[in-house]
C-alpha cells in the first residue's frame, strides 16, 4: 500500500513538472512575439487605416489624393508567400534606416482583399511607392533591398543620383 502511495505521488509530480515546463516555454514564446511586434518599424494596414493614412477611395475613387505627411511604400504581400518573407527583412531594415522620412506599410492581401481589388494586385509581392506630389508607381516581384533604397532615394525623397 505504502509503494503504491509512493508511486502515485511520483506520478503526480511528474505531470505537474511537466505542466509548469509547458506553461513556462508558452511564456517565452509569447514573449518573444510580443517583443518582435513592438520591435517592427513597417507598419500593418487594414482597410479603415489605408483609408484615413494613404487615400479614400471611397470618396474620391477617379482622383489620387495622398493623405500622408511622407512618402510610403506600400508592400502587398501574403504571410504563406515565400518571395514576400523574402522581402520582409529588407523592409524592416529600410524602415528603420528612413525612419522619420519615409511610412513603410503592408498591407497582407488574403485578408484585405477589397484593398488588393483596387489596387489590381495579381501578383504578389507588389509594392506600391507613394511620392508627397504625383502618381504613385508600382512594382512587382521580390526586389533586392538595392533596388528598393534606389527607388527611395531617387523617386520618393528626390536625393540619390538620376
Amino acid at each position: 500500500m505504502k509503494k503504491l502511495r509512493i508511486i502515485t505521488i511520483c506520478v503526480l509530480s511528474m505531470f505537474i513538472v511537466m505542466s509548469c515546463s509547458g506553461q513556462q516555454k508558452q511564456n517565452t514564446k509569447e514573449k518573444e512575439v510580443t517583443t518582435k511586434e513592438k520591435t517592427m518599424k513597417t507598419i500593418k494596414l487594414n482597410k479603415e487605416d489605408f483609408l484615413a493614412k494613404v487615400v479614400n477611395y471611397e470618396t474620391t475613387p477617379k482622383e489620387w489624393k495622398y493623405l500622408g505627411d511622407k512618402p510610403a511604400i506600400i508592400d502587398f504581400y501574403a504571410d504563406w508567400c515565400g518571395p514576400c518573407r523574402a522581402v520582409a527583412p529588407a523592409m524592416e531594415e529600410l524602415a528603420e534606416e528612413y525612419s522619420g522620412k519615409i511610412y513603410i506599410y503592408k498591407v497582407d492581401t488574403d485578408k484585405e482583399q477589397e484593398l488588393a481589388g483596387v489596387f489590381g494586385i495579381r501578383s504578389i509581392p507588389s509594392i506600391l511607392f507613394i511620392p508627397m506630389t504625383g502618381q504613385p508607381q508600382m512594382a512587382q516581384g521580390a526586389l533586392p533591398k538595392s533596388e528598393l533604397k534606389k527607388m527611395i532615394d531617387e523617386f520618393l525623397l528626390g536625393t540619390g543620383k538620376k
